[in-house]
C-alpha cells in the first residue's frame, strides 16, 4: 500500500506526553544529566591507556599531544639513530611525532631553533658540538621552553659544567620528556669592530678576548675531528709562539676601572674546562654573575704560576677542605685576575681574537659582555645537582 504523505495536521498528536516520558521520577532527562558509571576513582570518561594500563593522552580528542623538536649537527651525530630515539620516547611519553632540524654551515642551529619555537613546540633537544648548543641556547633565552641537551660533540663543555651524563644519549633523550626544570643564566656578548660595527651573540660557558680565542682560531679543524679537545694543544703551541701582551681597560660592575697588559680576558658563566682543570672553581650558572679572568703573566716564571693555579691549586688544592686552608695562607699573586659582577666592559688598544664557548668570532677592539639570570630553562634527570657539593 502507497504511503499517504503527511501533511503535518497531526504533529500535535504525535509528540509523546511529558508527564509519561518523566516517569518514573517526574525529570526529563538529557544525556548529560546521567552521570557515568564509575569505579575505583575513576571518572568514567573514555580515555586511553598504555599497555600497562596507565592512563595516556588521547590522539584527535582533548587537549593536542605535545611536540618536541631535535635541532642536531649531522655531522657530530648518527641522525638515524638519534631521530629514532627521539620518535621512540615521544611515543612511550604520549607526545605527537616530532620535528626535526638539521644545522648546516650557514645556521649553526640559532635560525632552525626560532622556526621550531615559532611551531609552538613543548621542548628542545639539542645534539651537535657545543657551537651548536651556544647557537640554540641563544634561539631559546626568554622563551620559557625547556631545552634538552643531548651530549655530542668534542667539548661537551656545558653538559660538563652541569655534570650531566656524557656517554648515555638515551637518557639524556628520555629526560626531555621525564625530567626536572632548571633554570640557568645565559651570557650576552656585543662586539665591538674596529669599523665601528657592532654584533651581539650569547654565551653559555664562557668568552674571551686575546690568546684563548687566538688559540681557538689556529687549532687545525681537521685535527679536532680526529682528536678532539686534545688538538687545542696543537693550537695553543701555535698561538704562544710570539705571543705578546695587549694594552686592556676593563671595568666589571660594582668595581673601579683597571688598565693593565694582558694576554687573556675571559667572561665566563661556568668554570670547568677539558681534561678536568678547573679555571674558575666559584662559577655558577645559577647566581646571576659573570665571572671575569683577567690573564696577565710576566715572563716565563709567570706563565708558571698560570699553570700552578689552574692545574693544581683550583683543580686539586680548592676540591678538599684543607686544600682551601693552605690557599688562604699563601702570598697572592697577581698572574691571574679574578672579580665577578653582571656587565664587564673590555677595550683594546688594538683588535684582538674573540671567541665565545670554543666559536670563533673574528677580531674586535671591544666587547660589553652581560649575564641575564634563569634565563634558559634546561631538562635534567630527576633528584640531579647541577653544581658540584664541595668536599
Amino acid at each position: 500500500m502507497a504511503r499517504t504523505p503527511h501533511d503535518g495536521s497531526n504533529d500535535e498528536a504525535d509528540q509523546p506526553d511529558p508527564a509519561q516520558a518523566a516517569e518514573p521520577d517526574q525529570v526529563i532527562h538529557e544525556p548529560e544529566d546521567i552521570p557515568a558509571d564509575t569505579a575505583d576513582d575513576e571518572t568514567g570518561e573514555a580515555r586511553r591507556v598504555d599497555a600497562e594500563g596507565r592512563t595516556a593522552p588521547m590522539a584527535g580528542g582533548g587537549e593536542p599531544a605535545r611536540v618536541a623538536a631535535l635541532v642536531y649537527n649531522p655531522i657530530k651525530v648518527d641522525p638515524e639513530a638519534l631521530r629514532t630515539a627521539v620518535e621512540t620516547h615521544a611515543r612511550d611519553a604520549g607526545w605527537g611525532e616530532p620535528l626535526f632540524y638539521e644545522t648546516t654551515v650557514d645556521d649553526l642551529g640559532d635560525d632552525v631553533t626560532r622556526q621550531a619555537l615559532a611551531e609552538g613546540v613543548d621542548a628542545v633537544l639539542v645534539a651537535g658540538g657545543d657551537g651548536t648548543v651556544r647557537a640554540v641556547s641563544e634561539a631559546m633565552s626568554g622563551s620559557g621552553v625547556p631545552l634538552t641537551i643531548v651530549p655530542s660533540g668534542t667539548g661537551n663543555l656545558l653538559a660538563r659544567n652541569l655534570l650531566l651524563p656524557l656517554t648515555d644519549a638515551d637518557a639524556m633523550i628520555a629526560t626531555a620528556f621525564d625530567g626536572d626544570k632548571r633554570p640557568i643564566d645565559v651570557g650576552f656578548a656585543k662586539i665591538s669592530r674596529a669599523d665601528g660595527s657592532e654584533e651581539e651573540h650569547a654565551f653559555v660557558v664562557m668568552g674571551g678576548m686575546g690568546l684563548d680565542a687566538a688559540m681557538i682560531a689556529n687549532t687545525n679543524g681537521e685535527l679536532k675531528k680526529r682528536m678532539g679537545w686534545v688538538a687545542y694543544v696543537d693550537g695553543a703551541a701555535r698561538s704562544l709562539v710570539g705571543a705578546k701582551p695587549f694594552s686592556v681597560m676593563y671595568e666589571v660592575s660594582g668595581h673601579r676601572t683597571h688598565r693593565t697588559h694582558a694576554q687573556s680576558v675571559l667572561f665566563a658563566n661556568c668554570g670547568s674546562l677539558p681534561a678536568g682543570l678547573e679555571l674558575i672553581p666559584e662559577a655558577s650558572v645559577t647566581d646571576g654573575q659573570l665571572d671575569v679572568v683577567v690573564v696577565q703573566p710576566k715572563g716565563a716564571f709567570g706563565w708558571m704560576l698560570v699553570w700552578r693555579r689552574v692545574a693544581w691549586d683550583n683543580s686539586v688544592l680548592r676540591k678538599f677542605r684543607a686544600g682551601r686552608r693552605a690557599l688562604a695562607l699563601r702570598t697572592k699573586d697577581n698572574a691571574v685576575r679574578y672579580s665577578r659582577g653582571t656587565v664587564v666592559a673590555v677595550a683594546l688598544s688594538e683588535p684582538q681574537h674573540v671567541q665565545l664557548d670554543g666559536d670563533e668570532f673574528g677580531e674586535a677592539t671591544g666587547v660589553l659582555a652581560r649575564v641575564e639570570a634563569g634565563a634558559l630553562v634546561l631538562t635534567v634527570p630527576h633528584d640531579h645537582s647541577i653544581t658540584p657539593v664541595p668536599a
